[in-house]
């Protein structure tokens, strides 16, 4: 398969020239080089890698701590119809039955033809901490266990790829040690000062959780966990929404961790649903107006968004598009160490290849290499000539 468009992004820049894939992204051709015909000539659109979620809950009356497989194809089918060609499945603070439940079924789940990959299982819960657990349901918190950890592992057949930790808790830090041979680990929901962040990094942890969300703001004389990360070189993920981080701080965060940001949808179960109220982690939240709280109180939840729609407002907060995008497709894939599989248009990763319009809307997926997704023939070239 041949694609030609003058905006085909090949590392950090958009360049013009023809993309060559099968399965596997083959080979850029520069448009100065000459190169074979296209199958499709694309114009004015902007090809791009496939999206990697790494934090996402759900979508679609769907979740993935449901353990429930139609659920997680549910989501698969939504993920791919919104650019998103890969996922980490996110559980949250369950009791262990439960999460050992819906590892197995990360496990055995499949990507149907038509949906994104799994890229592996994300555990956000449960050995965060009660005063900044935010929507995590506090009767099933768990101080740092390894063990623990490690059934998980098992349940999940190896696929664990992030675990969120509060490395204050007791044993937070032999915990971080010993986790991190087995995943990446997250410093989040937590009430750690700069020094005990610090620390965690120092044992082994190289990712924030949410950014902002659930931990000590920054301050000048205490800069907590967001001074620590900085100082510390790790990667941080941003849910940018509007609503759970102000447009400035987005700003801010992709300037504090320039090449280091990991734009998140953290969607909950009413992604793509009505108003309403929907079950969430052994509790309920409610819907108002593109607005998840928890049920009878002003508490965010995660949001409603995709992660191309977080994408795209990062771009409106004024992100360049450029690193906007690779937050959302080679940063996130480098976090769970998937770099050399998916997240870029680069010879030998997988050929997850989206096609946007000017508006930065979705018309055609690809994912290894076959089409999941296509809106018309024509999407991109309103103004060719």
């Amino acid at each position: 398969m041949k694609i030609c468009s003058r905006h085909i992004l090949i590392g950090d820049t958009f360049q013009s020239g023809t993309l060559v894939f099968d399965e596997k992204i083959r080979e850029f051709i520069p448009a100065d080089r000459p190169a074979p015909s296209p199958d499709e000539d694309l114009a004015d659109c902007f090809i791009i890698p496939g999206l990697v979620d790494i934090h996402t809950h759900a979508a679609m009356g769907a979740d993935a701590s449901d353990g429930d497989l139609e659920g997680l194809k549910t989501m698969s089918r939504f993920y791919a119809s919104q650019g998103v060609t890969s996922f980490c499945p996110t559980t949250m603070t369950l009791n262990e039955p439960e999460l050992a439940k819906a590892c197995r079924t990360i496990r055995d789940f499949r990507r149907p033809s038509d949906g994104a990959r799994c890229a592996g299982v994300n555990l956000e819960g449960p050995f965060v901490s009660e005063e900044k657990r935010g929507a995590q349901n506090k009767d099933c918190i768990h101080l740092p266990d390894i063990d623990l950890l490690k059934r998980l592992e098992e349940a999940a057949g190896g696929t664990v790829r992030l675990v969120t930790v509060a490395p204050e808790a007791e044993g937070g830090i032999k915990f971080v040690r010993e986790a991190s041979r087995l995943c990446r680990v997250s410093l989040g929901h937590t009430m750690a000062d700069y020094e005990t962040a610090v620390r965690a990094f120092d044992a082994g942890a190289g990712h924030v959780t949410h950014l902002y969300n659930a931990m000590p703001p920054l301050h000048h004389r205490m800069p907590g966990l967001i001074g620590a990360a900085y100082d510390c070189g790790a990667t941080a993920e941003l849910i940018s929404d509007g609503l759970h981080v102000h447009p400035s701080a987005v700003r801010m965060a992709e300037r504090l961790f320039a090449g280091r940001l990991v734009l998140i949808s953290d969607s909950l179960r009413c992604t793509g649903m009505p108003d309403g109220d929907y079950p969430f982690g052994g509790q309920m939240i409610t819907l108002r107006d593109r607005k998840a709280t928890m049920k009878g109180s002003d508490t965010l939840a995660g949001s409603v968004i995709s992660l191309m729609e977080g994408v795209r407002r990062a771009v409106s907060f004024g992100i360049a598009p450029e690193r906007a995008i690779l937050a959302a497709t080679r940063t996130p894939a480098r976090v769970i160490g998937k770099e050399d599989e998916i997240g870029s248009l680069k010879a030998d990763c997988c050929a997850d290849i989206v096609a946007l319009d000017r508006n930065m809307e979705v018309q055609k997926v690809w994912i290894d290499g076959k089409a999941v997704i296509s809106l018309s023939t024509d999407f991109c070239g309103e103004e060719r000539r």
